[in-house]
């Protein structure tokens, strides 16, 4: 082999880091130079935080009651039907008025919807029945516009 002397060795990976410094001594010579200095530190920095529960994941954990969204009623669901049928129309028909997606009004009629106020206002009007409040049922008032026509 070869011999080497001290000079010609040469250190593969001892580049420094863009970037700056890190020493106390580079951040104190910045400091002193009045170059901006960024002091961010890492979230989970040397720990393994993936799996921590805190307070509110124990809590949900310890919950015991089902928490499930509110669906369309039974009664409702078969009151959008008969005065769907009542009309004549079928659930594309109905969709089409209130434009809406004929699988809308299907989940309405099955009872998986979730109601949507301005949903069930649409289906009112289209098929002249109350669907919420204490009248549901009873047929919706009919309001003619008034056609009031003065000549001079």
């Amino acid at each position: 082999m070869a011999e080497v002397d001290r000079d010609d060795v040469t250190y593969v990976g001892r580049a420094v880091r863009p970037g700056g410094q890190r020493s106390q001594q580079a951040v104190n010579s910045a400091m002193r130079r009045g170059a901006p200095i960024d002091t961010s530190k890492k979230w989970a920095a040397g720990h393994n935080k993936q799996h921590v529960m805190d307070k509110n994941t124990a809590a949900l954990d310890r919950e015991t009651e089902e928490l499930k969204h509110d669906k369309v009623t039974l009664d409702v669901a078969r009151l959008i039907q008969q005065g769907r049928q009542a009309k004549g129309m079928s659930q594309k028909d109905l969709a089409t008025k209130i434009c809406e997606k004929p699988q809308i009004i299907t989940e309405y009629e099955t009872g998986k919807a979730i109601p949507s106020q301005q949903i069930l206002s649409k289906i009112e009007r289209a098929i002249g029945i109350k669907l919420r409040g204490k009248e549901k049922g009873q047929p919706m008032p009919v309001i003619v516009p008034s056609t009031s026509t003065t000549k001079k």
